[in-house]
């Protein structure tokens, strides 16, 4: 169901990603410019570390027991989604990306409280996410939509790690 600004959030199993749906383009979208602001710009997906450059490849391989959540704008896919399968009472907020063209509009946002509905529907108490410290812009989302800092998971410099309660 579309909203009034013509964008539908919609959600499918990982293993249900078709090649046509737009993810693989969003995916690429998302890691080439997060290895730019990395400061190591690569010139195209092969440039991608591997992992990476296996989700663009397979999305639906690489999100197989995940939920994808995608923002369509008719049949193209402006914003995605990943939310990990339930462990242990957890899941994972990955690879929030809003295309460019389309950010300011709350679509990030949407896809956010897609997910922690997605993560309340199937019995998640906790949902974590880990952002790059310079993206302050996804931070103070993450916070308005009740996240908070929280002791580091992951070893990379540069890593905030935050969750909150579903």
């Amino acid at each position: 169901m579309s909203d009034q600004r013509g964008i539908a959030i919609v959600r499918r199993p990982g293993r249900h990603i078709s090649p046509e749906d737009g993810m693989a383009e969003l995916l690429t979208a998302y890691h080439l410019r997060t290895e730019a602001e990395k400061g190591s710009a690569v010139a195209g997906v092969s440039g991608l570390p591997d992992r990476y450059r296996a989700e663009i490849a397979a999305p639906r391989a690489a999100f197989a027991d995940d939920a994808v959540l995608m923002a369509l704008r008719g049949e193209d896919a402006v914003g995605c989604l990943v939310v990990t399968a339930p462990a242990g009472g957890r899941s994972e907020v990955k690879r929030l990306w809003t295309d460019p063209a389309f950010r300011g509009r709350g679509i990030a946002s949407d896809l956010i409280g897609a997910a922690l509905a997605w993560c309340a529907e199937n019995g998640v108490a906790t949902v974590r996410l880990s952002v790059w410290r310079w993206r302050t812009g996804a931070m103070a989302l993450y916070e308005q939509r009740g996240f908070t800092v929280a002791p580091s998971w992951d070893e990379r410099d540069q890593l905030v790690c935050m969750e909150r309660a579903v």
